[in-house]
């Protein structure tokens, strides 16, 4: 399941890096929880994080939509985190 948590990651961060301004800042991190869990961790300047929340969240919700449907041909379900 790495190979997959390398596709997953890269997904997400082909989806979000075109959004974000400062680029020296951005950071993600992938790792498997217990199970099928892929958790995808993403870092973003202050000034970014609204870029990627998007209005209402739906952004970030379109985000974890495409990398849960990535993985799902897998069978492996995938949560992705805007850490602060």
């Amino acid at each position: 399941m790495p190979e997959l948590t390398e596709k997953i990651s890269g997904l997400v961060e082909t989806v979000v890096r075109p959004l974000i301004e400062f680029e020296d800042d951005f950071e993600i991190s992938a790792f498997e929880e217990s199970g099928n869990t892929i958790v995808v961790e993403l870092r973003v300047n202050e000034a970014d994080a609204g870029k990627v929340i998007g209005r209402q969240g739906r952004i970030i919700k379109a985000v974890r939509t495409i990398a849960r449907a990535a993985a799902s041909q897998e069978n492996a379900h995938v949560e992705v985190e805007l850490i602060d």
